[in-house]
């Protein structure tokens, strides 16, 4: 009888472990002792919601062209998808991948390569008054602290973002559940020549 009480007792505990596995938790904003951001490792298992190319919302030339891909935890999609809102704690990251045109067969047009960082933005009330914080890792980089509100991402995410502080103008498949909640600003999607 001793045998299988044990043999039971290391099965609730092996499926406990499981049950709070790294991988639940890494899908919510994880910070250390300093209140650094950690990195979101396993962010490729999201939502993938958009890619981008070249992306610049600066007028000034000379910019290093890359990819952009987009990815948002799977429960916060859920989330937005019946609401048409963000929840606390939704993370976005940005994944920055370096662009070639020469390579094996391709002849034409720019594949992915070589990953070039990471830009996070966290939705969390209780830690950022503004609601909203951003954050930039290295393409090694395993902590980040919170960058200024004043920097160039807040403001631009506050002054042009369609639904709350994101970008859903550049998320094809979004768009239209934010619209049918009526949480798109449809005046943030107005092309600007102002330079």
């Amino acid at each position: 009888m001793k045998p299988v009480l044990i043999a039971a007792l290391l099965f609730a505990a092996c499926f406990a472990l499981l049950a709070a596995s790294p991988e639940e938790k890494s899908d919510k904003p994880q910070f250390d002792a300093k209140g650094q951001l950690l990195r979101p490792d396993t962010y490729r298992e999201w939502m993938f919601l958009s890619a981008g190319y070249g992306m610049n919302y600066s007028p000034e030339p000379g910019s290093h062209e890359m990819f952009t891909n987009v990815f948002v935890p799977r429960w916060a999609y859920q989330a937005f998808m019946t609401s048409g809102k963000w929840p606390e704690q939704t993370m976005f990251v940005i994944d920055e991948r370096d662009a070639q045109s020469k390579g094996s067969i391709n002849k034409t047009g720019h594949f992915q390569t070589d990953l070039m960082g990471l830009a996070v933005e966290v939705k969390d009330s209780s830690r950022f008054p503004e609601k909203w914080a951003y954050f930039g890792f290295d393409a090694d980089g395993k902590t980040s602290e919170a960058m200024p509100k004043g920097n160039g991402c807040w403001s631009c995410h506050e002054a042009h973002a369609a639904v709350e502080h994101t970008f859903v103008q550049f998320y094809p498949t979004l768009k239209p559940i934010a619209k049918k909640f009526g949480a798109y600003d449809e005046k943030r999607e107005q092309v600007s020549d102002a330079k």
